[in-house]
């Protein structure tokens, strides 16, 4: 996350107020709400913006640290955004699709994938275009208040940190799982793991940028390759001498007879929620040192979730077929799963800490706008860091171990937030700060008036829908006895 925006090399050439049609006053004049994206340098420090150069209120002798800790946060280039995308999107909950292809079905399946995988490459796409046209915005919820204003940059905030907190806390109970089926002892209480879980994400967290960030990037990648691979080739080997062999796996085209709604759908958020990169883009985009290669990135990741993702679940699928679990290295057999779920260690931790990184450097932005503590280059700025970051981590996994449903309850809030994230707040970006002249001015317009519409309403349906699947899998686990106590000792109760 940047601390100095990239407006510094945008001369407006007019000094007043400027303001959206909603009377936002963004400091960037109206004209650029619809022109084409601005050129600007880093080397650049002169601009007339006004909250976008905090720099302008410190006092001189804060120039050369303010300047020195701009440079700091300005080292990303394409390939480590496509790196820490791949942090942040794909961890070991791509192992759980199987199992979103044994309820859909196996073209339903296919199709959720790539077609998903397709609107969130563009929807990173506009993310990606607001951020070109508006360099002052650093996080999500700066983008929301230039179309809602004061209130929608608040209302974002709150979920944008609280979503990520409990991402944290769900890969605190992801590595407790973890260490529990590697070492199969089931007499060490679980809130050990949990611990050494939450202190393995704490350390991980440290780094303050993401360019700092990136290298642990592919450790992460090569991890869940290695252990998707390895669940692959051991699911496909138990198959072929399985007695019938591969023909003989129960897996179907389409979904089977007496699947609810709420089964389906909850299935689909599995998949939905796997491409949720767009919301820390924002973020990452800020540290780059050439933003327009943004695009290069949003392509790379989203192709490579898309073959991923339709891989994993339909081989996998074929393979287990309806028996498959979640995660599906389950599957693959006790010593396999065992051996799975070490190499997938790094991506466990790796993906999970990424969170707190993005939240701590949202409230470090929040907190210190004007402040070189932001940027982390001396001893009060990594007290502050290293306090942050603990509390943050620490406070995930509290939620985690103390709500018994937390997985489902993650769902809920998934439903509710990633909705926004990825479909339906883009959507109104398109509409109202990307989109040159009226929706009907040419064809091009129509075409993607269409399209963004298409995505608005998949959207809405996701929040209503989505949250209905949630509240009714939250009230099944409760029916079927599934839900564990909080801060449980059991071990046995994660396995």
């Amino acid at each position: 996350m940047q601390e100095v925006p990239h407006a510094h090399g945008l001369t407006t050439g007019n000094p007043e107020p400027q303001y959206a049609s909603n009377g936002v006053n963004t400091g960037v004049p109206a004209r650029h709400y619809a022109a084409a994206p601005p050129t600007y340098r880093l080397d650049d420090l002169s601009s007339e913006g006004k909250k976008s150069d905090p720099e302008l209120m410190m006092p001189v002798d804060k120039t050369a640290t303010v300047q020195e800790g701009s440079e700091k946060f300005h080292r990303l280039g394409w390939k480590q955004l496509t790196v820490c995308l791949i942090v942040e999107a794909i961890a070991l909950g791509s192992l759980s699709i199987p199992s979103a292809f044994a309820t859909l079905g196996m073209v339903p399946g296919v199709i959720m994938c790539v077609g998903l995988g397709l609107v969130a490459i563009y929807t990173s796409y506009v993310v990606g275009q607001v951020k070109m046209r508006y360099p002052h915005v650093n996080h999500y919820s700066d983008a929301v208040e230039i179309i809602w204003g004061k209130f929608g940059k608040e209302l974002t905030g709150v979920m944008f940190a609280l979503f990520l907190i409990l991402l944290v806390g769900s890969h605190a109970l992801t590595g407790t799982i973890a260490f529990i089926n590697i070492i199969g002892n089931y007499t060490t209480c679980a809130l050990v793991w949990g611990v050494v879980s939450m202190i393995i994400l704490l350390v991980l967290a440290l780094p303050p940028t993401f360019h700092d960030f990136a290298f642990l990037g592919y450790i992460d990648f090569i991890s869940i390759i290695a252990a998707i691979l390895l669940t692959i080739i051991a699911t496909g080997i138990q198959a072929h001498d399985a007695p019938g062999g591969l023909s003989a796996v129960n897996w179907s085209a389409w979904p089977q007879p007496g699947t609810s709604f709420y089964e389906a759908f909850l299935a689909t958020t599995n998949i939905i929620f796997a491409y949720s990169f767009a919301v820390c883009q924002f973020s990452f985009m800020s540290e780059m040192h050439t933003p327009k290669d943004y695009v290069k990135s949003i392509w790379a990741l989203g192709l490579i979730e898309i073959f991923i993702y339709t891989m994993t679940g339909a081989l996998i699928y074929a393979f287990v077929g309806q028996e498959v679990k979640s995660p599906a290295l389950l599957s693959a057999g006790n010593t396999v799963s065992r051996i799975a779920f070490g190499i997938a260690l790094p991506v466990i931790f790796i993906s999970g800490s990424i969170n707190g990184t993005v939240v701590c450097r949202y409230i470090m932005d929040r907190i210190f706008p004007t402040s070189p503590i932001r940027f982390v280059k001396d001893v009060k700025g990594w007290g502050v860091w290293v306090g942050l970051i603990t509390v943050v981590t620490v406070i995930g996994w509290i939620i985690a171990e103390a709500i018994p449903f937390f997985n489902a309850l993650l769902g809920l809030i998934s439903s509710l937030f990633i909705s926004g994230f990825t479909f339906y707040w883009p959507a109104l970006f398109w509409f109202q700060l990307v989109k040159e002249g009226k929706w009907n001015a040419n064809a091009k317009n129509i075409s993607l008036s269409i399209l963004n519409s298409i995505v608005f309403v998949i959207g809405l349906v996701v929040l209503g829908a989505g949250t209905y699947a949630s509240v009714e899998d939250i009230i099944t686990q409760y029916n079927s006895g599934a839900v564990r106590s909080p801060f449980t000792c059991s071990a046995q109760s994660y396995a």
